[in-house]
């Protein structure tokens, strides 16, 4: 049974609170977080104490410890977490800092401890099945990847002033789920970014609708599409063309009725944002964490996979900032 810390009592808090409390290897232990009324209500409705990071961090009979705080201590609790030899799953990204999160994958790696980050797109079975068939060569050779991903409504300006940016926020996600997906990471990037959804957005600094294209090695192709708005729910769906056919994985909707008539053809919408739709993509997320760190075998989502995807959302801003395409390689020195 692992004994486990958690780190950040927020929204995504909550879902990894639900995760590990229903998996039958996993306990919680202990919740922190900034906002102590927050800590103490999510502590009591698991009968768990609320305590510090310092006190949870430092506690001998927890194992691992689960992130989900701000993303700018993300970097140093990681570090905090392993060198008191405890194993992390800690929420995306690494760091809104390319550099600051390379360091800390400098620093876990003298600690030996496991780090997982938590990209938990990867474990939705619909991508996952995907992914397998890719892997089995049933489209033959993968050539050109197409990944939507639109939000049903943007954030708060607050969250956006403070969130790193759409590349680094949002679709940072889909960077990870390319890379995953293509087996390696892109050789050139390209974006372009604009804010027509919400103006104070764009007073803000950020975008709110993007289009990066990652080019891969021996020219294959992804291209991601995000925005910050779609009035008729999540949008999240996947097309992968190769030189034997096509495979897509389409949304998940509110309910599986349909209604055909003269008039045409009606059904459900999808999900409507990611607490509903990727739900079961955390549990699954949080059994294959524990599955690795109880059998001391590799995590399936490393630093190294989080520093990555973290390059390319800093080349895709580089880029979309300068009208220029930038090689990743210029960005990861």
């Amino acid at each position: 049974m692992l004994r486990i810390g958690l780190l950040g009592a927020g929204r995504i808090g909550h879902v990894h609170a639900r995760a590990i409390s229903a998996h039958p290897q996993s306990e919680l232990i202990a919740v922190a977080d900034v906002v102590k009324e927050s800590a103490s209500k999510l502590a009591a409705q698991y009968g768990v104490e609320a305590r510090s990071n310092e006190d949870i961090i430092g506690d001998a009979a927890i194992d691992a410890v689960l992130i989900a705080t701000s993303t700018n201590t993300h970097s140093d609790l990681i570090e905090s977490v392993t060198r008191a030899g405890k194993a992390v799953l800690c929420e995306k990204p690494v760091d809104l800092s390319l550099a600051r999160a390379q360091a800390c994958r400098n620093a876990v790696a003298a600690t030996k401890r496991p780090v997982m980050i938590g990209f938990n797109r990867r474990f939705d079975p619909n991508f996952a099945a995907l992914k397998a068939a890719v892997d089995r060569g049933e489209i033959g050779k993968s050539e050109l990847l197409s990944i939507t991903s639109f939000d049903p409504a943007p954030p708060p300006v607050s969250y956006v002033k403070v969130s790193g940016g759409l590349f680094r926020d949002m679709m940072i996600h889909d960077f990870d789920m390319a890379c995953w997906m293509m087996g390696s990471l892109p050789q050139k990037v390209t974006a372009i970014g604009t804010s027509i959804v919400d103006p104070e957005i764009g007073k803000a600094g950020d975008v709110d609708t993007a289009v990066v294209t990652l080019t891969f090695a021996n020219g294959r192709i992804a291209v991601i599409k995000n925005s910050r708005r779609a009035s008729y729910g999540y949008d999240q769906r996947i097309e992968f063309l190769g030189s034997e056919g096509l495979l897509s994985a389409g949304n998940v909707l509110e309910n599986t009725v349909s209604k055909a008539t003269k008039a045409g053809v009606v059904s459900a919408k999808p999900e409507y944002f990611f607490l509903e739709r990727y739900m079961r993509s955390y549990a699954a997320e949080w059994a294959a964490f524990v599955e690795a760190v109880t059998n001391a075998s590799a995590v399936p989502v490393t630093l190294d996979d989080g520093v990555n995807a973290l390059a390319v959302a800093e080349a895709a801003t580089l880029s979309a900032k300068s009208g220029t395409t930038v090689d990743i390689a210029s960005v990861m020195k």
